[in-house]
């Protein structure tokens, strides 16, 4: 049988959850054998799937919480250009306070939509293609996690917006915003504000879970410690 084929198999019977905790990486050590101590190409895709799965674990760890975004000066999402300059005015004369209200609200809904996003990257991760995997194994230090944005990010945004929309409309950045401009006369674009705001998170929020995504790779490549399973110090380490 064709090492992909049974990889296939191997991974269609697994129990719900082991992707999440490398528990497929013993399965395929088990039935899958290397001749002449080569990497099995099953051996390979899976490495390269449990790699990511790890990565977007920690990162999902380090950013669904409060303060993952708001805490962290790489990631932190400022308010949208738009408004940034009024920002930077009012803070000079200390009325700032509402759209730095806002500002936080928008990363609490980008921390909030973390959970979602980790869901999402781990379905991406699944349908992954062995071939994808033998092309990105030797490629530098974040071609998975470089793989897996160009493949996915269009369709992460579109899954993620609803999330994120939701989560600025229960954390009051939307009311808070809508308040603030109607405050200094410029009312009545609801919808348009609410679209902006939700756009400019999702973007950011993205981008900020794809930059740590990324750095976890590269460890994993790079330093073996950070190699947590078998499987993948076996794969890691034969590519290294």
């Amino acid at each position: 049988m064709q090492p992909g084929i049974l990889a296939a198999l191997v991974l269609a019977v697994l129990p719900a959850g082991c992707e999440s905790s490398g528990a497929y990486g013993p399965v395929l050590g088990e039935v899958l054998t290397r001749p002449g101590g080569a990497l099995a190409t099953a051996e390979i895709d899976a490495g390269l799937r449990e790699a990511l799965v790890v990565a977007a674990t920690n990162v999902a760890s380090q950013l669904g919480r409060e303060n993952g975004y708001f805490g962290d000066q790489r990631i932190r999402i400022p308010l949208p250009e738009t408004y940034r300059e009024v920002q930077r005015n009012l803070a000079v004369v200390g009325a700032s306070g509402p759209l730095d209200d806002v500002e936080l609200r928008l990363n609490r809904a980008a921390e909030a939509a973390v959970p979602e996003a980790r869901a999402l990257i781990l379905g991406a991760v699944r349908n992954m293609t062995i071939e994808d995997a033998l092309g990105i194994l030797r490629g530098g230090d974040t071609a998975a996690t470089d793989f897996l944005r160009t493949r996915t990010e269009t369709h992460l945004a579109a899954a993620f917006t609803p999330h994120v929309r939701t989560a600025l409309s229960q954390s009051g950045a939307f009311r808070s915003m809508e308040n603030y401009l109607s405050g200094i006369g410029l009312g009545g674009t609801t919808s348009s504000v609410q679209a902006d705001l939700t756009s400019h998170a999702v973007g950011l929020g993205l981008d900020g879970i794809f930059l740590y995504v990324a750095e976890e790779e590269k460890k994993i490549r790079e330093n073996p410690l950070a190699r947590t399973s078998d499987l993948l110090r076996k794969v890691f380490g034969a590519a290294a």
